[in-house]
């Protein structure tokens, strides 16, 4: 019966995303004007330097990068380009998979422009903002795929997704507290894409903490899995991951949207044991 129940409750999380539009939820959680990229302190701001500051350390690197549950979005491996060789880019739905074929393409038709967010990498790399179409045209190059995913299933990637050996580092941001019903789902889940990854590989885990709900499209209101500090630390001890750091923003008053109830994010830098 257990089974059962999970297995509705995944069932149900999918229903909620049939009619996600990647249109509304960029311009809901990446617009600039709003989360202003101009301000150090800002929530977009410090999404970026904990991640140019995790790739930038010295440990994190090798040949393949696994995003998993991209989304339509980028701007999470702009700084890992550098780093590695290859990229692969994963989302469940197909709406998603399109938008970042069509970035990626660089023929027009992106209904997101990455623009702002290139050149604030570039300045976190100590470059002139100028430089970003260098950096876009990096980003494109390493990109080698873009995937399905369901991060539900022991086995996430279609089997020949991935070299025998597994990916050298795992990035997954928003994705499993998006995607799940509940914590055990979450949990079996973090170590689903765990297997994807080489012993002493890393994993950069970010995440809401204390969000129920956001809007991924008009009227598509999604629930969220309620995760505090600790439950992100057991479950990574749970899947065999070694947590090296931490980190903890707390959204802003002027940054609290009707889109979602978020309230704290979190970034995890950890390695497979």
């Amino acid at each position: 019966m257990e089974g059962n129940a999970s297995e509705s409750g995944i069932a149900a999380m999918a229903d909620h995303y049939k009619n996600f539009d990647p249109a509304t939820f960029l311009r809901n959680f990446f617009s600039p004007e709003v989360f202003r990229l101009d301000k150090e302190n800002s929530f977009l701001s410090w999404k970026l330097s904990c991640l140019h500051r995790a790739f930038s350390e010295g440990d994190m690197k090798g040949d393949l990068l696994v995003d998993i549950g991209s989304g339509p979005s980028i701007y999470q491996v702009m700084s890992a380009c550098e780093v590695f060789n290859k990229v692969i880019l994963t989302d469940f739905l197909e709406v998603n998979r399109n938008e970042l074929k069509l970035w990626l393409q660089n023929e027009g038709g992106s209904k997101m422009d990455w623009t702002p967010f290139l050149k604030k990498v570039c300045e976190l790399e100590g470059r002139s903002p100028s430089e970003w179409t260098e950096k876009a045209a990096r980003l494109r190059q390493v990109v080698t795929d873009v995937l399905h995913v369901d991060v539900h299933r022991p086995q996430p990637l279609a089997p020949d997704g991935l070299p025998p050996a597994g990916a050298d580092c795992l990035v997954s941001a928003f994705c499993l507290e998006s995607v799940s019903p509940d914590l055990t789902a979450f949990n079996r889940a973090l170590g689903h894409i765990g297997g994807l990854l080489q012993p002493g590989g890393h994993l950069l885990l970010i995440g809401n903490l204390e969000e129920s709900y956001y809007y991924g499209g008009p009227g598509v209101k999604i629930p969220v899995v309620q995760l505090h500090e600790a439950q992100v630390c057991d479950s990574l001890k749970e899947n065999g991951f070694t947590l090296i750091r931490l980190e903890v923003y707390t959204v802003s008053q002027d940054e609290t949207i009707e889109a979602s109830d978020h309230k704290r994010i979190f970034v995890v830098k950890a390695i497979k044991s």
